[in-house]
C-alpha cells in the first residue's frame, strides 16, 4: 500500500465538457515521492493531470488519492502568489536562503506589474517552496527564466522532498530532476523510469516491437484468411459431393456411396477443419487489434513567408528606451536586413520585451506582413483567437490546422476546446501569421509552453524561412540553430540597460 505521502489515480477517467472524447480513460498511476516528469504534447491533458492531481478539477469517474497540502504552480503569473508576502517578511534562516537561492527580492510584490515573467516565476516557485507542500506540482518552470536563474531555480527544486509533479519543455531540467515520466498519449498514458532521454529511448524501442509484432499478426491473419477461403471452397466442394440431388432415383450404388461417405464422416471433414480455421482467423484479427503502435506525429512545416524587396526592415538610429521607474535602456544604431535572422538576448529585467515593442513600433514592414508572438497570450484572448481560427473559410483554416498538426497538436482536440492550452495558443498565431506571407516574424520566448516534438519542428520550420526573424530566447540551443547574428542587453536590475549589437 503507497504512503500517504504519495499521489494515487485509481481509474480515473476525464473529459473536458465540450470534447467527445476522454482525455484520460482508466488511468491508474502511482507518483511515490520525487519528481515525475509529466511528458506529451500540447493538448495532451498535461495541466489537468496537475489540476486533478491537487485537487482543482474532480475526476469524471474513479478516485484521486492526494495529500491535502497541495500546490499547482501554473504556467501563468499574471498574479503574485499567495504567500508572497509572508515569504518576503520572513527573517528566519530558510526564507532567506529561498530567497537568496531565487534572486526574490524585498519589493517584488509592490512591483508585480512590472517585474519580468521570469522574475514572476522565480518568485511564484521560492514562495512554493516556502510554503512547504506535500505535493507540488509545477507547470513549465524553466519559462522566461535566464541562465543563471534557471541554474537557481535547479538548485532549489532540487532540495524537495515531498512528492513533485514536474510539467516542463526543458529536457535538461527533465533528465536532471525526474526519476520516472508519465508519457499523456490520449487517452492512454505510460508511465517509464528515468528522466526524458532514458524514457524517449525505451519509447522508440517499445515503438519499434510494437511495430514488428502489429507486422507478424498482420502476417497471421493473412495466412488464416487465405486458408479459410481455401477450405470454404473445399467444404463447397464436399457439399455438392454428398448431396443426393442431380442423381437418377434408381443410381443405387451412387446413393449407396453418398450415404456411406456420411456415415463415415470422412467428406464432412473439410467442414469441421473450415469452422477450426474461422477461429484461429478471428483470434488472429484480435491479435492485430490489440497490436497498439503509438502513431508518430508527423512533424515539419514550411512557412509560406517571402523575402520584402525594402533594403531593410528595420533601421533605428542610437537612442534610449524608458523602462520605468527612472530606468532606460540605451540603443546603439540598429539594422535589420530583409533576410537576417537575429537573436536578442539577455537576463531577466534588463528590458528585452520593451525592445521588442519598441522594434515593431519602428519596423518598415507593412502590419499585414508582419507576424508577432507575444510572450504570454491571456486565457481570453486565447479563447478569441480560437474563435476566430473556427470563423475563417474552410480552404484557410484547413491550411492553418494543417500547421497546428504539423507542429505536434491534434487538431480535432483543438477546435472543440474552450480555452486552448497556452502551447496551442502559440501555436494557433503562428499559423495564423503563416496566412499572411510575412516579412518579417517576431517570437518572443517562441519555446516557451511549447512541447520538446514542436519546439524541434519549429526550428527546422524556421531554418527554411525566407523572411527577417528576431527571436528573443533564453534557449541557447534553439537560437544557435538560426542566429545569424546577436544583439545582447547588459544589466539591469535597478540600474541601466544597454543593448549590445
Amino acid at each position: 500500500m503507497p504512503s500517504r505521502a504519495s499521489v494515487v489515480f485509481d481509474d480515473v477517467c476525464f473529459r473536458h465538457d465540450a470534447a467527445g472524447d476522454p482525455l484520460f480513460s482508466s488511468l491508474s498511476v502511482h507518483f511515490p515521492r520525487g519528481f515525475t516528469g509529466i511528458v506529451g504534447p500540447n493538448g495532451a491533458g498535461k495541466t489537468t493531470l496537475l489540476r486533478l492531481a491537487t485537487g482543482a478539477r474532480a475526476p469524471e469517474q474513479g478516485r484521486i488519492q492526494s495529500p491535502r497540502s497541495a500546490i499547482h504552480c501554473e504556467q501563468r503569473t499574471d498574479r503574485p502568489p499567495e504567500g508572497l508576502g509572508v515569504l518576503l517578511a520572513a527573517t528566519d534562516g530558510e526564507a532567506r536562503a529561498l530567497r537568496g537561492r531565487l534572486g526574490v527580492e524585498a519589493d517584488f510584490a509592490s512591483r508585480w506589474p512590472t517585474l519580468s515573467h521570469g522574475e514572476r516565476k522565480r518568485a511564484q516557485i521560492a514562495t512554493a517552496l516556502w510554503r512547504a507542500p506535500a505535493l507540488l506540482a509545477i507547470d513549465e518552470p524553466t519559462n522566461h527564466i535566464d541562465a543563471d536563474a534557471r541554474r537557481m531555480l535547479i538548485g532549489a527544486l532540487a532540495r524537495y522532498r515531498g512528492v513533485g509533479l514536474l510539467v516542463s519543455h526543458d529536457r535538461e531540467l527533465l533528465d536532471g530532476l525526474c526519476t520516472r515520466c508519465l508519457w499523456l498519449d490520449p487517452p492512454r498514458a505510460t508511465l517509464v523510469p528515468g528522466g526524458y532521454s532514458q524514457g524517449r529511448a525505451q519509447r522508440e524501442a517499445d515503438r519499434a516491437r510494437a511495430g514488428r509484432e502489429r507486422e507478424q499478426a498482420r502476417r497471421e491473419r493473412d495466412r488464416a484468411r487465405r486458408e479459410i477461403a481455401r477450405r470454404r471452397e473445399q467444404a463447397a466442394r464436399s457439399h455438392r459431393d454428398r448431396s443426393k440431388r442431380g442423381l437418377a432415383r434408381k443410381d443405387h450404388d451412387a446413393r449407396f456411396e453418398k450415404n456411406l461417405a456420411r456415415v463415415s464422416g470422412k467428406d464432412g471433414q473439410a467442414g469441421r477443419l473450415l469452422r477450426q480455421l474461422e477461429g484461429r482467423g478471428r483470434r488472429a484479427e484480435a491479435r492485430l487489434a490489440a497490436a497498439h503502435v503509438e502513431k508518430a506525429a508527423e512533424l515539419g512545416i514550411w512557412l509560406p513567408g517571402s523575402r520584402s524587396p525594402r533594403p531593410a526592415l528595420l533601421h533605428l538610429e542610437p537612442g534610449s528606451i524608458p523602462l520605468g521607474a527612472g530606468r532606460a535602456l540605451h540603443l546603439p544604431e540598429l539594422a535589420l536586413g530583409p533576410d537576417e535572422r537575429i537573436a536578442i538576448t539577455g537576463p531577466n529585467g534588463s528590458g528585452k520585451s520593451t525592445l521588442v515593442g519598441h522594434l515593431v513600433a519602428h519596423a518598415k514592414v507593412p502590419a499585414d506582413r508582419l507576424t508577432v508572438l507575444p510572450q504570454e497570450v491571456e486565457a481570453d484572448r486565447g479563447a478569441r483567437i480560437l474563435d476566430e481560427a473556427r470563423r475563417l473559410p474552410a480552404d484557410r483554416l484547413g491550411h492553418v490546422m494543417n500547421v497546428v498538426s504539423r507542429l505536434g497538436s491534434r487538431p480535432d482536440r483543438l477546435l472543440e476546446s474552450h480555452t486552448p492550452s497556452p502551447g496551442e495558443v502559440r501555436k494557433l498565431l503562428l499559423a495564423l501569421g503563416m496566412l499572411r506571407a510575412p516579412h518579417l516574424i517576431v517570437l518572443d520566448e517562441p519555446t516557451n509552453h511549447l512541447d520538446l516534438p514542436s519546439i524541434e519542428c519549429l526550428e527546422a520550420a524556421l531554418s527554411d524561412c525566407p523572411c527577417g526573424l528576431l527571436l528573443v530566447s533564453h534557449d541557447e540551443a534553439f537560437l544557435a540553430g538560426l542566429a545569424t547574428r546577436r544583439w545582447r542587453v547588459e544589466g539591469g536590475g535597478a540600474g541601466d540597460s544597454r543593448l549590445v549589437a
